[in-house]
């Protein structure tokens, strides 16, 4: 089984990725950082399995493209998509520069709506295949502060059910994660003790759980939340 990642070196993806590879999934790994890209390659390489690592800004749609055509070519055809890349820009929306909701939304939902649709067409042909898209809390009820960031969740949230609608017929499965606050680095600084938060390690496991029901039945979305934050 081969899966494909994006904003794989930190929290969630990260996390997803050492979760399928735990469990023999070779991986494609995308994230901005080069280094870091190597770093997590030579934590989980061993010997007769695959992990390729293809930095690429997906805020860029030529460089989306890019590791994607690039990407076929490497691994072929993709069973598991994780769309989890993304940025939060705290801000309000009434006050804040036009570029900071377009990052979010070229971040949020464009490479989403891209990668999705590359693999999506493969998946619909194969018959098969699964993608997660990892949207927020936001995606449901805008956070404080966060509003060009809820309405990009949002529309992820609305991209993931169109996905759905279309693949379901095609037995291939669409599934969205809504988790609240998580101990990602955006939390970074934060006096909050970790135990107050979603770890990313909740969000793998429970990824796993969901490829391994069965055949029939699909998960629409996950909503995970903080016990008492």
């Amino acid at each position: 089984m081969k899966a494909l990642i994006t904003g794989a070196t930190k929290g969630i993806g990260k996390a997803i990725a050492i979760k399928l590879w735990q469990n023999g999934y070779d991986l494609a790994l995308i994230a901005r950082n080069q280094k870091e890209l190597e770093s997590l390659r030579e934590e989980l390489l061993s010997t007769g399995r695959t992990v390729l690592i293809y930095a690429a800004d997906c805020a860029d749609k030529n460089e989306v493209y890019g590791f994607l055509n690039q990407l076929d070519k490497d691994f072929g055809f993709v069973d598991v998509l994780v769309n989890n890349v993304g940025a939060f820009l705290p801000g309000s929306m009434l006050d804040e520069d036009d570029e900071v909701f377009e990052k979010q939304q070229q971040l949020n939902l464009n490479s989403s709506y891209y990668i999705s649709k590359f693999f999506g067409k493969k998946m619909r042909s194969a018959k098969r295949g699964h993608i997660f898209n990892i949207c927020s809390v936001a995606s449901k009820m805008p956070v404080k502060n966060g509003g060009s960031y809820s309405v990009t969740k949002a529309a992820m949230l609305s991209l993931n059910h169109v996905l759905r609608q279309e693949l379901a017929p095609h037995n291939v499965k669409v599934t969205a994660f809504l988790p609240g606050s998580t101990k990602t680095s955006s939390w970074e600084g934060t006096t909050i003790p970790d135990e107050k938060f979603v770890q990313p390690e909740d969000i793998a496991e429970t990824l796993f759980t969901i490829l391994n029901l069965s055949k029939g039945v699909n998960v629409d979305e996950v909503l995970i939340t903080p016990l008492d934050f």
